[in-house]
């Protein structure tokens, strides 16, 4: 079977992730006070100093996985700043060594008594949020196809690529539908590359967390998503029931209209390892 590939210093994965970048990004997210660049942009910096603690071993940061962030906007590319500027993929300990700056935050947590205190936290920033400009997704596509097909040329036996889309629009340079089953259909010996979508919402209503038909999705931009996601491997469907979803047979690497709580629910199931040796 596909996706199950043992994942090692000697055979690493990758991760890429296409973060629209908008000008209407910069709207906030449906009943919330956060603008979705900056939500995002916390989303994708908490799950990179996950992965780097994750790969955190008594010898140092193991480069179990090559990391990516390609942003699109007003132009479309690397999205990473400071030393990994113009770097389109870097292996996790360079991540671990090259934040741009680190904030100082204040995350509430249980006081023994219960209550909530506060307590100042370090937040390090790889990746920072900007609204500007159309939504080229294909231009985003086409520059993912690239760096996975050499990533799948370089590393066959390696557990195939996943590219993660986070969108709150419909594209303005064309129909995506095509650049992603082009994405999809790149393979190397343990499957074909997974590309996963995420739309986030300023305006409300259903969501649809990974669904495994576009019977009841609300209009023909869901549907147009939907059809551009992967199935869901084995190990990602049991990670999605593990934490309460109720999912179908086929489930796609899909949610719609999403609030940050599930863009940062589907993060975490999404990059999951399967086999992390």
């Amino acid at each position: 079977m596909a996706y199950e590939a043992e994942i090692s210093r000697s055979n690493p994965s990758m991760f890429l992730f296409l973060i629209d970048q908008s000008g209407s990004m910069d709207e906030k997210f449906a009943g919330g006070s956060t603008r979705k660049d900056q939500a995002v942009a916390d989303a994708i910096n908490r799950l990179l100093q996950n992965l780097v603690i994750k790969c955190a071993k008594s010898d140092g940061v193991r480069d179990y996985y090559h990391v990516g962030v390609i942003g699109y906007g007003a132009k479309v590319g690397p999205a990473f700043g400071g030393e990994l500027a113009d770097k389109a993929l870097v292996p996790v300990s360079k991540i671990a060594d090259s934040p741009v700056e680190v904030e100082e935050r204040i995350k509430k947590v249980e006081d023994g008594a219960g209550g909530l205190i506060d307590q100042k936290i370090r937040f390090p920033i790889w990746f920072k949020p900007l609204a500007f400009g159309g939504t080229p997704m294909v231009e985003a596509l086409k520059q993912a196809h690239k760096i996975v097909d050499d990533w799948i040329r370089t590393h066959p036996t390696s557990f195939p690529p996943i590219v993660i889309n986070i969108t709150d629009g419909e594209s303005t340079d064309g129909d995506p539908v095509a650049a992603a089953k082009a994405l999809r259909d790149l393979r190397g010996a343990d499957g074909e590359a997974l590309l996963f979508n995420v739309h986030v919402s300023s305006i409300g209503g259903a969501t649809f967390e990974f669904p495994s038909s576009e019977s009841e999705l609300p209009d023909k931009f869901a549907k147009q998503l939907f059809q551009m996601s992967s199935p869901l491997p084995p190990h990602l469907q049991d990670a999605a029931r593990q934490e309460g979803y109720n999912i179908g047979e086929t489930p796609r690497g899909f949610v719609f209209n999403a609030d940050i709580v599930a863009v940062i629910r589907f993060l975490d199931i999404g990059t999951r390892p399967s086999n992390l040796r």
